[in-house]
């Protein structure tokens, strides 16, 4: 069969495969108004006494159609680079059914509450350039977390004493949800990325290179979980304040890829038959225009103009490789990995 009848074939059976079910839990994720909530506990105690297993309890205090309301909550750190190098450790919140019920939390048992890293002018922005990350590619993919935005009125106790911050963070759905909703579930063996859904790995690869992100291993799931649904296996990106799309002051480059600034793009997916790359490619030139202007639409959100600028450049930088043949293949398909 020729590759041009490939191609919509591919996009049917693509359709199909994406469909989704609604799920209560959803409801927290609909309203994309950033939520007012308030924290108190000990940076110290959540980064020495929690674990995979180990939670602290705290209440958590959130403001909903003009209404304070308040649920116990229980909290631990997580990413093991994070805890040793963030002053505020990213977290994941657990909370009890008899809690969430009738709330704007219902269904959503465990989530992941994105904070900075650390205390700086930029650390703010830092969130607000990863969150716009995630709904780039909510935008591209039906297989995405939803994220909700929050305000953060936190106290930290230290001893007897207390310590006011005003941080913004998000909120990450767990994966069982997006499983659910894809009448699918979480899928936790190891699968060589070739094995893997072919356009969705490919577009994963695509987001990750738009993002100048190398922190990702979709084989080991490091920053990435496998969600299998229709038979297929489904990669599923997070995590992306490493990015160059991020650029934050504590990034680390990966040398062995042969570059010096996580700003210095490199693919790394995986080589497949070329109906892939071209049909991926034509999705992104598509949306060239939806997601320009859902990026620019965050432009007045930012303290520092410069990192919106800079984040912006960066996206149009992306667009000239794709929209140009010759870069297209140099830089992406040439690079695509055999091992």
């Amino acid at each position: 069969m020729k590759k041009q009848a490939l191609l919509p074939i591919i996009f049917l059976m693509s359709l199909f495969i994406s469909a989704q079910n609604a799920l209560k839990s959803d409801a927290l994720y609909a309203d994309q108004t950033p939520m007012d909530i308030k924290l108190s506990y000990s940076n110290k105690d959540v980064n020495k006494n929690t674990n995979d297993t180990t939670f602290i309890k705290t209440t958590m205090e959130f403001l909903h159609e003009g209404k304070w309301s308040s649920i116990d909550v229980r909290l631990r750190a997580r990413g093991n680079f994070r805890r040793a190098e963030c002053y505020f450790p990213p977290i994941k919140m657990k909370i009890k059914k008899d809690q969430y019920k009738g709330t704007i939390f219902d269904g959503n048992k465990t989530m992941k509450l994105v904070l900075p890293c650390k205390i700086e002018s930029e650390n703010n922005d830092n969130i607000l350039q990863e969150f716009i990350a995630y709904k780039i590619y909510e935008k591209v993919s039906p297989y995405h977390f939803k994220t909700k935005r929050v305000n953060i009125d936190f106290t930290e106790q230290r001893g007897k004493k207390t310590k006011n911050f005003q941080l913004k963070g998000f909120l990450i759905e767990d994966d069982k949800r997006i499983a659910k909703r894809h009448e699918g579930k979480v899928f936790k063996r190891f699968v060589h990325p070739m094995g893997m859904d072919h356009v969705t790995s490919v577009r994963v690869a695509f987001f990750q290179f738009l993002l100048g992100n190398t922190d990702f291993s979709t084989a080991y799931q490091h920053n990435g979980k496998l969600l299998y649904s229709n038979k297929q296996i489904i990669p599923l990106p997070y995590d992306f304040d490493m990015s160059g799309w991020v650029n934050p002051s504590y990034a680390t480059v990966n040398t062995t890829l042969g570059i010096k600034s996580v700003q210095d793009r490199v693919y790394r997916g995986f080589k497949r038959e070329q109906q892939y790359f071209d049909q991926v490619r034509k999705q992104f030139i598509d949306k060239k225009s939806e997601l320009i202007d859902m990026v620019a639409s965050f432009e007045s959100q930012f303290s520092n103009p410069k990192e919106f600028q800079n984040m912006f450049d960066f996206m149009n930088d992306f667009y000239e490789v794709i929209e140009s043949d010759s870069k297209f293949e140099k830089t992406i398909v040439n690079k695509a990995r055999t091992k």
